[in-house]
């Protein structure tokens, strides 16, 4: 179990963080080879009920906030422990960011880690644009990466990807199942691809779950793959 007692933060949010039962396992993401690691992505794994539920919990209570920083600061204490060295992509609410003294603390405790983390902007519950703002700043200084997670099913659409200009697009498990039976899910996906790659973007299909997926995201350029088909979370 993850825990924060012995993190450099105000006593408040060391409180509500000391209430959190959670775990993190981590999702690989390959290069096109299906063997190498780009990065890990960073999935919280409440020990008393589903994530679903806990973020249901705490948005009810407005304290979002707090989910925000244990992600951060468990997922990075996660990292470190398993001696990963590839990029590490952990969630961040649109409608969250550090406050000045959370920041400092983050980079006082964990380090510099060379532009390895990814900061991966999920599609709920809303857009805060001093949130919005804060992450750019802190990406800009610690030499970040933004990615856009779930693009094309819901709310992160590209006026999300104008709004953030990220370094990487994820592309939704609705955009990629059966993707290779379905004409219409193939030319959107392939527009796409073409616009973000002529933006220097990186484009990640993520939820593959069949050969015959991969085998065509891989025929369109995509740049990394994630999903059952290659890596389960562990």
């Amino acid at each position: 179990m993850i825990y924060f007692d012995h993190l450099p933060l105000d006593q408040e949010i060391l409180k509500a963080l000391g209430e959190l039962s959670i775990n993190y396992v981590f999702q690989p993401i390959f290069y096109s080879d299906k063997k190498t690691v780009y990065a890990y992505e960073a999935l919280m794994r409440p020990t008393e009920m589903t994530v679903t539920e806990l973020i249901d919990i705490y948005q009810k209570k407005n304290k979002l906030h707090v989910l925000e920083v244990a992600t951060f600061f468990g997922a990075m204490q996660e990292y470190q422990l398993r001696g990963y060295t590839e990029h590490l992509s952990m969630n961040s609410f649109p409608s969250e960011s550090f406050t000045d003294d959370e920041g400092r603390a983050f980079i006082e405790y964990y380090g510099d880690i060379n532009g390895l983390t990814i900061v991966e902007i999920l599609e709920y519950p809303y857009t805060d644009m001093s949130a919005v703002r804060g992450k750019k700043i802190a990406a800009a200084r610690h030499n970040l990466k933004i990615a856009i997670d779930d693009f094309g099913s819901g709310i992160n659409n590209m006026e999300v990807v104008d709004l953030y200009a990220p370094h990487i697009v994820k592309l939704d498990r609705e955009l990629i199942m059966d993707i290779d039976q379905n004409k219409f899910k193939q030319y959107y996906v392939t527009q796409h691809v073409a616009e973000f790659h002529r933006r220097k973007m990186l484009v990640v299909a993520e939820g593959i779950e069949r050969k015959e997926e991969f085998e065509f995201l891989k025929s369109i350029g995509v740049d990394l793959y994630q999903g059952y088909y290659l890596g389960r979370p562990a």
